[in-house]
């Protein structure tokens, strides 16, 4: 089991972990037949192997050899059901809404007992002579049920092979390094590898942990593991111990308000038709889920957590006042007034004193009056004493009180800043300070918003704005050099794979979903080699037989303004086929969607951009363990004729798996630009049913953010001047390199900016 664990994370990092010692890897030993077939079993799956690599492996038995391809084939999704509703589906049936129409009211007059002409299905559906070609369906057309499940997949038709290196015991310890040390949120992937890896190697000691949120992914395994004393200096102030109680509560590591999860069941379980609505009912459910009852055990630890913080009564009473609502019902739920009144726990008593007097002023009630009173020396000055909130005001602030001013007190507090926070600013500026943009935000409740721009911006003249825009800039540009510089180097040169100038830094995006065979940033351009490019969904893994719809769509845009859809009310458009609308899984193996996108037909028809989409059209989230992605291949791709198959895990580009955390109803998860002929790699949720509901404005919106976000090959730019480094033409001819496969570690790149 974990060696098994081990090989999975290595698999993110296009890599396959064995239990050996690579200083004892003999160079020249010829593969033996095991690993021969080991290694076309990889190509069959679109994988290759390096030469270390391939000498590591005849270090390794046979019967590790067929475990690692077992696992492999796991992830992949190779022994699931494929198969999907219509028959040879990159053909048309013809169906049309006639077709479902009469088949509603032919079943709703009895069908056979009517006297009707047609035929029964298992499923209880009857349908209409004349109507659907049923010999060209492996379920029931109607009603979406699946008769016909695949044991089979193609294989081995990709014409692009992924390689694979070498990972050890020391390659996934580094991993775990960075993961701790990260000065950014870890995403689903790492959070994921992150658990996986703490249950192994356990806790180091004396560990500095950058982030809130990876902090309370340590204590949730302390206390699993009855090391709750070890637990306190992770838990630093209140807001940290609330975090951790909500996060024991919730499984979210972020702190969501009560009502807000309310609010969200009833948007999840919303169903456009009324008989199958059930948000009221989830609502209830959710309310009566969130009660807090913790027993005495419990109540005491907690108890003990807030007596043994090294704040004043003042400092952990102003803390905590952001959430007080929140707090109250913890106070009361966890019995902290009886323990306050305990010997040993005074320090206890005065924090919830202090908290209930409310008789000192806060610093934000302060900052506040200061504000409304116009005193633009004190609000800068008060900014200045805690500058994390002063990054995240600097727009605003400069707006009200001038650019000028609020920079020159900005740029003395820049050295306290993380990297992360004044490059975030950058990335930021020129969307804030343009009245025309729109902005969106991305809540961690799962659906994307649009901002409304700041009212004050109209008291600007465009000049004023570009100037605002190049000042912030300048100024996260300069800390950055600033930053690098004051590293000491031995390197002289450097090289950056020009891959790396398409994917922007990961700073402040939230990734809910898991991708088990890569690590790529939200942004990565993915260049189409063949014609056609092949959308698919598959859910229900695991799950028994039952009525579980998720749907697989596709949005198009031209360049006249004319749009079309390809989604299950719509099978056939322009340059797009869909495999057919299945609405229920069969048993364990899960289902499976299609769409297979034309680019040829498309780029005839005008068609700029391709947005990619998965929902739930069932009650509730998007099904846990969902996978969803595209394939592609300069060859052309089989579809079955028996079964619909259409899936080739060699010509698997990019795919996610939904993690259980997920918040979302609909998943944007890639644009396809149809004149670059490349697909950006994006996760964008939404709250709808079906495509419809999605705002394509919003895609836009963040797409062009993403584009204009300052990307891995910049940074090290930034780097390489400021630390005096030639650009060197290859890897190997590097002091530092950096490449394809060292970006696909998401935390090492991070480490960038922990300085």
């Amino acid at each position: 089991m974990r060696d098994k664990k081990l090989l999975r994370i290595a698999l993110r990092y296009r890599a396959i972990y064995l239990d050996i010692d690579p200083k004892e890897i003999d160079l020249e030993t010829k593969p033996t037949p095991a690993v021969l077939a080991f290694v076309a079993r990889l190509r069959e799956n679109g994988f290759s192997v390096n030469e270390d690599l391939l000498h590591a492996l005849c270090m390794v038995s046979a019967t590790e050899l067929a475990g690692i391809t077992a696992v492999i084939d796991d992830v992949m999704g190779v022994k699931l059901n494929w198969a999907t509703l219509v028959k040879g589906w990159n053909v048309p049936t013809g169906e049309t809404r006639a077709d479902h129409l009469i088949t509603f009211f032919a079943n709703l007059i009895g069908g056979a007992k009517a006297g009707l002409e047609g035929c029964t299905l298992p499923c209880g559906c009857f349908i209409p002579e004349g109507t659907f070609p049923l010999e060209r369906y492996t379920g029931c057309p109607f009603c979406g049920t699946p008769f016909t499940t695949a044991n089979f997949v193609y294989k081995g038709q990709a014409s692009k092979l992924k390689e694979l290196r070498l990972f050890t015991e020391e390659d996934l310890k580094q991993v775990y390094q960075y993961l701790l040390a990260s000065p950014t949120p870890l995403d689903a992937t790492q959070k994921d590898s992150f658990e996986k890896l703490i249950d192994i190697y356990g806790l180091p000691d004396n560990v500095e942990i950058s982030m809130k949120e990876t902090a309370m992914l340590a204590v949730k395994h302390l206390v699993a593991n009855g090391q709750q004393a070890q637990t306190q200096a992770l838990l630093k102030t209140p807001t940290d111990i609330l975090r951790y109680l909500w996060y024991e509560k919730t499984g979210y590591v972020q702190i969501i308000e009560p009502r807000t999860l309310i609010a969200q069941a009833r948007r999840f379980y919303y169903h456009m038709f009324g008989p199958l609505d059930q948000s009221e009912y989830a609502g209830k459910e959710m309310k009566e889920k969130l009660k807090l009852k913790y027993d005495r055990k419990h109540c005491q630890c907690v108890a003990s957590w807030i007596n043994n913080l090294a704040l004043s009564p003042q400092q952990a009473t102003e803390n905590m006042n952001a959430k007080r609502g929140m707090w109250v019902r913890m106070i009361r739920a966890l019995r902290l007034g009886e323990y306050s009144r305990r010997k040993g726990y005074e320090h206890l008593a005065d924090i919830l004193d202090a908290f209930y007097r409310q008789e000192q002023p806060t610093w934000l009630g302060i900052l506040q009056q200061a504000r409304n009173n116009r005193d633009t020396q004190a609000v800068l000055q008060m900014l200045k004493q805690r500058s994390g909130l002063f990054a995240r005001s600097l727009f605003a602030t400069m707006l009200r009180f001038g650019c000028e001013e609020t920079m020159e007190a900005f740029e003395q507090v820049t050295d306290q800043m993380p990297s992360r926070l004044l490059l975030s600013l950058g990335n930021a500026a020129e969307k804030y300070f343009d009245p025309d943009a729109t902005r969106t935000a991305h809540p961690i409740t799962g659906y994307t918003i649009s901002i409304s721009k700041n009212k004050l911006l109209s008291l600007y003249s465009p000049a004023d704005l570009r100037a605002m825009v190049a000042r912030v800039k300048q100024c996260y540009i300069l800390s950055l050099k600033h930053s690098f510089a004051a590293q000491a180097t031995k390197a002289k040169s450097i090289y950056i794979d020009p891959s790396l100038f398409d994917i922007p830094i990961s700073v402040g995006d939230r990734s809910a979903t898991i991708q088990d065979t890569s690590c790529a940033l939200m942004g990565t351009r993915f260049p189409v080699e063949g014609d056609a490019v092949r959308l698919f969904l598959q859910w229900g893994k695991g799950l028994h037989a039952q009525p579980l719809d998720m749907d697989i769509s596709c949005h198009i845009a031209f360049e006249n303004g004319k749009t079309e859809d390809c989604a299950y009310y719509r099978l056939k458009a322009t340059g797009a086929k869909h495999g057919g609308d299945i609405h229920a899984i069969p048993e364990m193996v899960g289902t499976a969607e299609y769409i297979e996108l034309s680019l040829p037909e498309l780029a005839e028809a005008g068609a700029k951009y391709v947005t990619f989409t998965a929902n739930a059209y069932s009650c509730g989230a998007l099904s846990p363990n969902l996978v969803v992605g595209w394939m592609n291949s300069a060859y052309p791709m089989k579809v079955s004729e028996k079964t619909g198959v259409a899936y080739d895990p060699s010509c698997v580009q990019h795919m996610v798996r939904i993690s259980e955390s997920n918040l979302s109803r609909g998943l944007v998860f890639g644009v396809l630009d149809v004149d670059e002929r490349e697909i950006t790699w994006l996760e964008m949720p939404f709250i709808s049913q079906n495509i419809q509901g999605c705002d394509f404005t919003a895609v836009n919106a963040l797409l062009q953010r993403l584009r204009n976000k300052l990307s891995i090959g910049q940074l090290l730019e930034i780097k390489a001047e400021a630390q005096h480094l030639s650009l060197a033409p290859s890897p190997d001819e590097a002091d530092e390199a950096y490449t394809y496969e060292w970006a696909l570690n998401p935390a090492e790149v991070s480490a960038l900016l922990n300085m």
